[in-house]
């Protein structure tokens, strides 16, 4: 595919790359090991350099598989959640167009344009909107636009997506986000509160939609605004 094509050659510009390499390689026969069975998303989570994404005092840590802060108290989420969200978002059929909920540090927005022909983003966090711009830069995606904007309002200029991947738990999702899907559309994301979270995917079946839990996790609670 040609967006697969222009992110290997701007893969290849990525300068101190090579001595993380077999770290990489590391993490993702660990992902193997623990469940993660797409090899689309393996080999995206081979490829995209996760210590691009982290503070240079963090970067040792970048291949461990557990989360990182990436400042304004914010993290960039563990691996193994990250290809486990990114494996039920490409469940068929196959997302096209995908709405990002909290793009952070931009690392899983890299994967996300790795595996999906078009890639939408919103922080509302306008500093870390800033450094995902920034980290994403010299990789030259061209099928990812960014916006600073409240979450929690979708992207409704951009719509309708196949799919909406979200970062940040709500109890519910808002009406907006389901507004904002294709009739076959599916929301992957983390519900629930402080004392308890689970992956959940949101489906249409039968003209109602209904949401399927799939294993316990932990994240940042939703907050509508920007900042």
């Amino acid at each position: 595919m040609a967006h697969q094509l222009r992110w290997q050659e701007a893969n290849e510009t990525v300068r101190g790359d090579a001595p993380f390499r077999r770290q990489r390689d590391a993490l993702v026969q660990q992902l193997a090991a623990e469940g993660i069975r797409d090899a689309r998303v393996l080999d995206a989570m081979r490829r995209v350099p996760r210590h691009q994404f982290v503070d240079a005092a963090l970067q040792y840590q970048a291949y461990a598989n557990v989360a990182l802060p990436i400042g304004h108290r914010q993290t960039i989420s563990q691996p193994y959640i990250v290809a486990r969200m990114l494996e039920l978002l490409l469940a068929p059929p196959q997302p096209n167009k995908v709405l990002e909920i909290g793009v952070g540090c931009g690392y899983q927005t890299a994967l996300l344009a790795h595996l999906v022909p078009e890639v939408f983003g919103v922080e509302r966090i306008q500093a870390l909107f800033e450094q995902a711009k920034a980290n994403l830069r010299p990789f030259r995606f061209a099928n990812v636009r960014l916006k600073w904007g409240d979450g929690a309002a979708g992207l409704p200029e951009a719509a309708p997506f196949d799919a909406i991947l979200v970062a940040a738990a709500c109890a519910k999702p808002p009406a907006a986000w389901f507004e904002q899907l294709a009739p076959h559309g599916r929301i992957v994301a983390p519900m629930g509160d402080e004392t308890a979270q689970w992956l959940t995917v949101w489906q249409q079946k039968n003209g109602q939609w209904v949401a399927e839990t799939v294993e316990p996790v932990r994240f940042v609670p939703l907050v509508a605004g920007v900042e």
